[in-house]
């Protein structure tokens, strides 16, 4: 378990904050790291370029050893999208065949799926929302011989129920079906071991779980990809592995400090203890939310740090701004009203929470 962490963030003691699935407060560390690398842009003749080269190196090494990987298995990507996009140049599926998404997926995991299918003379299928929430199961059952690609996340972006993908990477490899996972929503926040999904490509967003500042991505491709065709071209020496797939302007003087920053605080922290400190938080926000009369993902099928409630009526149009106001935040997505809180979360904030929406819902 990790003590509240509140003093490494600038929050202000009257904010409660539990929106951090749509965008993650920046450390006090990744601020003074991005003004150090804002005064190397306003100076440029000072030589602090020299430096990105490195730091883009240790931003590749510090995201690798939260999924197990290498830094050679790492692109950086200026966000999930173009992840997406790389996979999808490199994988192949042929009419007839099959491509997998969830149903309301984030759209960044989607649409290039959306039109790969329709110039390859492919099916998109997908996956409804399970009634009992078990996305895992209803996943397994759509899987088939016909399944080119799997395009899945480890957790669904709306309410967080979640998606066993041990297992279903287990059973993509029985039917040979390609496996891409946009991991944006747990990558940083909970444990996940490269190993055990083999994806053929997962990526990861910076600015929410990673602590990373907006415009920085990480894309993991298997080894078995390392000679696919990126999306931009460099110098042939200057793409070993996975940094084929790199972005142009990688060696970004502002973002990269700030991204080490965030990064190394994680690798200190681990996901695995950031996990295990929010799974008792989400746990009396679900308690508390059903005895209001909303369901939530059960939870055996849902993730450890963000939770979706769901009333028998769709939350007003306007309940975020009147929440806002009284400088309680969160968000509405897909229908539910997603609470996402963060080891700056103090106890009493889950009771102002409700106490807040109570008033205004």
């Amino acid at each position: 378990m990790i003590e509240n962490q509140r003093h490494r963030f600038r929050i202000p003691d009257d904010v409660t904050y539990l929106n951090c699935a749509s965008e993650m407060p920046l450390l006090r560390a990744a601020v003074a790291a991005g003004e150090i690398g804002l005064a190397r842009k306003v100076q440029p003749w000072g030589g602090g370029r020299a430096d990105t080269a490195a730091e883009a190196e240790k931003a590749r090494s510090l995201f690798a050893g939260l999924i197990g990987a290498t830094g050679g298995d790492i692109a950086l990507v200026p966000s999930t999208s173009y992840g997406v996009a790389v996979a999808a140049q490199n994988l192949t599926v042929a009419r007839g065949q099959e491509i997998l998404v969830l149903e309301d997926q984030f759209p960044s995991n989607y649409h290039a799926w959306r039109v790969l299918a329709a110039a390859r003379g492919a099916t998109l299928v997908t996956v409804p929302r399970p009634d009992d929430g078990d996305w895992t199961a209803a996943t397994l059952d759509h899987l088939g011989e016909r399944t080119a690609i799997a395009a899945l996340p480890h957790c669904h972006w709306t309410d967080g129920g979640w998606l066993d993908l041990v297992a279903v990477g287990a059973r993509c490899r029985e039917f040979g079906t390609a496996l891409v996972v946009d991991a944006t929503q747990h990558v940083g926040a909970a444990a996940l071991d490269i190993a055990d999904i083999d994806p053929d490509f997962l990526v990861c967003s910076g600015y929410k779980w990673l602590l990373c500042p907006y415009t920085l991505a990480f894309l993991y491709a298997a080894p078995r990809h390392h000679e696919g065709r990126p999306l931009e071209h460099r110098d042939p020496a200057d793409t070993g592995g996975a940094r084929r797939f790199d972005m142009g302007e990688r060696y970004n003087l502002i973002n990269l400090p700030m991204a080490v920053a965030g990064l190394a605080q994680l690798r200190q922290w681990t996901p695995g203890a950031i996990a295990a400190t929010m799974v008792p938080v989400i746990g009396r926000i679900a308690e508390a939310a059903a005895e209001r009369g909303f369901s939530v993902p059960p939870q055996a099928h849902r993730a450890a740090h963000f939770i979706g409630l769901r009333g028998k009526t769709p939350p007003a149009a306007d309940l975020v701004q009147r929440c806002a106001a009284d400088k309680v935040y969160f968000a509405i997505r897909g229908g539910a009203i997603r609470v996402s809180p963060y080891l700056f979360t103090r106890d009493d904030e889950i009771g102002r929470f409700f106490a807040v929406l109570d008033r205004h819902r």
